[in-house]
Parts: C-alpha cells; structure tokens; sequence
C-alpha cells in the first residue's frame, strides 16, 4: 500500500530537492541546445552558408511547435478523456483486434454467478469465495492499475474517445516522428554533399589546358561524335518507352557522368555568365549553395505533412496492412525520378542534335522548365521530401511502436511486411 501511494503522489508531497533537480535538468539542457542553435547559425552566417542558417532557423521554429504541440497535449489530457462516445463507435477502424473485451466480458459473468452463489454457503467458504472475486477483479484493471470503473464515461454507459494513457503515447509518437524527420533530413543533406566532392575533381579538371584545348570554340564537331553525343544521341533511343527503359536503368550506374557534369556546367555558364567569366565561376559551389537553400524545404514539416500524419493514422485498422503498401511508393517515386532525370539529359542532347548537328567546343545545352512534370522543376523537390517524409514516418512508427509496445503486438503479426518496411524505409 506504501509503495502504491508512493508511485501516485503529487507535488505537495514530493522532496523539494527531488522537484528542484528535475527542473534545473530540463532548463539546464533546454539552455545548452538553444545556446548550440545560436553558436552554429553565427558560423554559419560567417562561412557565408546563410542558406544554412535559415535552415537552422527553420529547424529551431519546427521544435518550437513540437514544444507548443506538446504542451496542448499535456494541458488536454484530461477534457480529452472525459469525452465520451458510444461503445460501438469505439469499437470500430481498430488496428488490432480487441481480445480483451470478450475475457471481461466473462469475468464479469462469472463474478455475478459467484457472487449469487456466496449467499448458499458457509461464512468461511463464502470468505474463500470473496477473496476469489477480489482476485478476478484485478483483471479488469488495465496495466497502469487503473480501474475501469474509475472511468468517467463507463458509468453512462460509454467509453472515452482517447484514454489518458493513449494520449500520452500519441505525445510520445509525435517525438518520435519529429526526430526520425529531422534525421532523415540531415542524412539525406549529408549524403548530398558527400556526393559533390567528387565533383571538385571535375570542377579543377575544366580549368586545365588540355581540357580548354580539347574543347576549343574554333573546333567543329558533329554533335553525335562529342563524347556527349555518343552517350546519349542513338536513334533507337528516340523511342520513348526505350528511352526511359535506359533512363531507369543508368540510375543505377554513374548516374552522374563526368561528360553530362561538364557539358551542363558549359550550359549554365554560356546562358548566365559572359564568356571572360568561364574560367573563374565554380559550378560546384554554385550547386553546393542550391542545395543549402533546398535543405530550409527538406528539414521542415509543413501543415499539409503534419495532416498527411492524420491520414496514415486514420488508415491503421487492422487487416488493410495500409502502412505496409505505403512504404513502397517512396521507393517507386525515387526510381521514376531519378529516370525522369536521365530523360531530361538525354532530350537536352537530342535538341542539340535536331537544332545543329554540328557543334563549336562544348555541345551547348539549353535547359527549360518544359522538361519537368506541369513545367515546375521544383515539383522534384516536393516528391523527394514527400519520400523523406514517408520514410521517416515508417521508421518512426516502427521504433515507437516496438518501444511502447514490444514486438509481440499485432502490428508485428507479419514478419516479411515488417522485415519489407523497414528495409524500404
């Protein structure tokens, strides 16, 4: 009883110290992270990445509403659980199937028979029986030791929307998504960047002599016999189906080639710089930069995303398996985007070749925002912090769920559907 009224007991009866310790911990860490979020924006700022800086910034906003978000949990939980609503609406779109019900169902059945049985019996047998109905009554506790008649709404007859304890590992859920998001993104970033440095190489090769020799403006090619040409220019290509069957094909394989990395370098620069220019401007630096500025869109989870959450969490009932045929469209959307691309490269190539077939140096591409999907190249963005965010809720899902709830729960029924998701993810 002692350790019973231990676990249960509020402020006024807690150790100052115990209650001081607590709070001078969360201040104290509370403190120390927003003090690193400054530190890092200022060397950002002074690196010249402000594109990073308003990442962090953005990321610091996104744990503002996760601490607001929390807050209206915690102040909530208990109007949210005394709402009540009928027991067969409670009882439906569930994602696993309710067990229990049937097994209190009986132990109240038999408790009522034994109970109008205690009456024929003799006082230490009637004793013997009582101390057996107490033991029954355990079992309708649920695993906090809260009794269901303590319930407000089962006296009308009633169940709670969502209990005390569902709300509290919702609160933990939500944590758990936010994190894997913003781990998702860093990762994605950080594989991004070390991509590009192998494209330093490229970039320094551009300004040697034996590059600026072989790609002299006097020199007259045709178009199909520049290295550029004959990676992409084949007259069976011009065939769609077979041109996007090789699209999907090179992702695998040096998706990005020397040749295409130089020839769109040449591009971009005859179409923003002047020729005396050439030789001074970076394009590696110059797509290390668009890349920061993407990072502020991928690190931040927008209003529609958080409502897309509400969407997979309403479509968890038991049986649809919707999570497990989720987790394969990030990869389609990857696939189809990354032999959308290899497309664009190669279409850049046939117009050179349909508009000149000879070309001066460099073939000069001409890139256009009629090559993307709905003319938007961003929409290439949206797609690929849709599949981070996929992603990052599968893994989350995965974790919060093996963490609060073990592995031996019903969302774990099918090993390859949780073997398959998580890989994917």
């Amino acid at each position: 009883m002692a350790a019973e009224d231990a676990s249960i007991r509020t402020l006024e009866h807690t150790p100052t110290w115990a209650l001081a310790t607590v709070c001078f911990v969360f201040i104290s860490v509370s403190c120390v992270l927003e003090h690193i979020f400054h530190l890092l924006t200022n060397w950002l700022n002074r690196s010249r990445r402000t594109a990073l800086g308003e990442a962090v910034n953005k990321l610091k906003s996104e744990l503002m509403l996760l601490g607001f978000m929390s807050l209206m949990l915690a102040v909530t939980q208990k109007p949210i659980s005394k709402i009540c609503i009928p027991a067969n609406l409670a009882n439906s779109m569930l994602p696993c199937r309710k067990e229990v019900a049937s097994t209190l169902t009986a132990v109240q059945n038999y408790g009522n028979f034994a109970g109008n049985f205690v009456g024929s019996l003799s006082l230490e047998n009637g004793l013997r029986v009582k101390n057996i109905l107490w033991g029954h009554r355990s079992l309708l506790a649920d695993d906090d030791g809260v009794n269901i008649s303590d319930d407000p709404c089962s006296s009308k007859g009633k169940v709670s929307l969502i209990s005390e304890k569902g709300i509290q590992q919702l609160h933990k859920f939500i944590f758990v998504l936010a994190v894997m998001h913003i781990v998702y993104g860093v990762l994605t970033m950080a594989l991004g960047w070390t991509k590009m440095r192998r494209w330093e190489a490229w970039e320094k090769e551009s300004r040697t002599t034996e590059y600026q020799v072989a790609n002299d403006p006097n020199r007259f090619r045709l178009t199909r016999q520049t290295t550029f040409g004959r990676r992409h220019i084949e007259t069976w290509t011009k065939i769609s189906p077979l041109l996007w069957m090789i699209g999907f094909l090179r992702q695998f394989f040096n998706s990005v080639a020397k040749v295409d990395y130089l020839t769109l370098r040449h591009g971009f620069i005859s179409a923003h710089l002047s020729t005396r220019n050439v030789n001074h401007f970076n394009f590696q630096e110059y797509i290390q930069r668009s890349l920061d500025d993407d990072f502020k869109a991928v690190v931040s989870i927008s209003p529609l995303k958080w409502f897309l959450v509400v969407i997979f969490l309403l479509l968890d009932v038991h049986g649809w398996n919707v999570y497990h045929w989720i987790s394969y469209v990030p990869l389609v959307i990857v696939l189809v985007v990354g032999a959308k691309l290899e497309v664009i490269v190669a279409k850049m190539a046939f117009r050179i070749d349909d508009q000149n077939c000879v070309s001066r140096g460099t073939p000069l591409v001409q890139p256009n925002d009629n090559l993307f999907w709905f003319g938007q190249p961003r929409f290439v963005l949206v797609l690929i912090h849709f599949v981070l965010f996929v992603n990052a809720f599968e893994l989350a899902f995965f974790i919060w769920v093996a963490i609060q709830f073990g592995l031996e729960l019903c969302y774990h029924e099918n090993t390859a559907f949780i073997v398959a998701r998580v890989v994917l993810a």
